[in-house]
């Protein structure tokens, strides 16, 4: 989580010093549209599926069984569903010119982060085993 958290503040950092420029993508509207509206759907999408992925019948009844392995694996695959659209959304906002539509995108991503911080008593609740 804190790597793809880090992957985007040196996208960031590497825009904002001009090291890159912003606004390679600029210039084709159908494109930037077809972008935005997929990336809109994305994330919308996954968002919500994120946050309540433990909640699911079939992952809840695999996190109670099987503990550790199942929570490691559908934790990062959670964390993923979060962290990957909130690095392409940041990548986009700087590649379309500044394109708000993936500035907001980006920061609602690394807000719903913090509501799946992988902590220990997060993950003995969510497994139901102290193990």
């Amino acid at each position: 989580m804190y790597g793809c958290i880090l992957v985007s503040a040196a996208i960031v950092a590497l825009y904002e010093t001009e090291t890159l420029m912003p606004g390679c993508l600029v210039g084709d509207a159908n494109a930037e549209f077809i972008t935005v509206s997929a990336m809109e759907i994305l994330t919308i999408c996954l968002m919500p599926l994120a946050l309540r992925l433990f909640k699911l019948k079939r992952i809840s009844k695999e996190l109670a069984a099987s503990g550790r392995q199942a929570l490691a694996k559908w934790g990062s695959i959670r964390m993923a569903m979060l962290c990957l659209p909130m690095i392409a959304n940041t990548l986009l906002y700087y590649m379309s010119g500044l394109n708000v539509a993936f500035g907001y995108m980006a920061i609602i991503g690394l807000i719903c982060l913090v509501f799946i911080y992988p902590g220990t008593s997060r993950c003995v609740s969510e497994t139901g085993n102290p193990q």
